[in-house]
């Protein structure tokens, strides 16, 4: 019974490396972590890398898969598990997302990803990421609050062609596509849902992923005083809620 794992922006699946070790010690050894074209994976000629695009890789990776599946999400990875979720609710037994308010229909995008959805100053602020030197790019992620190791990795894993698809997936990710894709997972096969909030987390409000649970009938656990990657450290809270979850289903 795989729980398969899906990150987001700007990162590779170092990012699940202690969550994943935390779960192993609670029993959980059936992990499988996909990282979508472009972060952390190559992109496939002729890919494209928008949110479709990727719930039709994710959907393509999990028919490879014996099931049932309990899929989770973070980040971007909460944008494609949601997508999946609507499009192809019978690939999955349940799915496990943050960022709830990503998927609300009044989600406004933080600053960063207004500055990559606009033409000329996206390309830009993308061209100075990718650029910058790989001892500055750690310590930008450590300042973020990754630890060292998954600072290195997530760091080296920047680079042209995830700035390509970083520009390609928020531009086609831009508002009214949260609340489309809102409509979308409402009127879906629905399946049991968990919606995890950290409430420290600047790029999406907790207040949005509450409603988001509220709308979905999904289980809801709030991290207080967590930030935008929770999975990396104080993980008691977290693995308990998440195989509390899957231990009920």
């Amino acid at each position: 019974m795989p729980k398969v794992f899906v990150h987001g922006n700007p990162e590779c699946d170092a990012v699940w490396s202690p969550l994943v070790a935390a779960l192993a010690e609670r029993g959980v050894d059936d992990c499988v972590l996909l990282s979508p074209p472009g972060f952390g994976a190559p992109v496939p000629a002729g890919f494209g890398a928008t949110p479709a695009g990727y719930v039709e890789w994710l959907a393509a990776e999990l028919r490879e898969l014996a099931g049932p599946i309990d899929l989770v999400g973070h980040d971007w990875g909460t944008g494609h598990v949601a997508g999946l979720a609507a499009a192809y609710p019978d690939l999955i037994r349940s799915f496990t997302i943050d960022c709830g308010g990503l998927i609300h229909p009044d989600y406004v995008w933080h600053d960063m990803a207004q500055i990559w959805q606009t033409p000329e100053v996206g390309e830009e602020a993308i061209a100075a990421m990718v650029s910058t030197p790989q001892g500055d790019k750690v310590a930008m992620f450590e300042s973020f609050g990754a630890p060292a190791g998954i600072a290195e990795r997530m760091a080296a894993a920047v680079d042209r062609a995830m700035g390509e698809c970083v520009l390609t997936l928020y531009r086609a990710g831009a508002q009214p596509y949260q609340a489309e894709l809102s409509a979308r997972l409402d009127a879906a096969d629905p399946r049991p849902a968990h919606i995890i909030s950290a409430l420290d987390d600047p790029y999406v409000s907790a207040e949005l992923g509450v409603s988001t649970a509220e709308r979905l009938g999904a289980c809801h656990t709030p991290l207080p005083g967590r930030g935008h990657w929770w999975m990396t450290a104080d993980l008691d809270e977290a693995v308990n809620a998440m195989t509390a979850f899957w231990d009920g289903l």
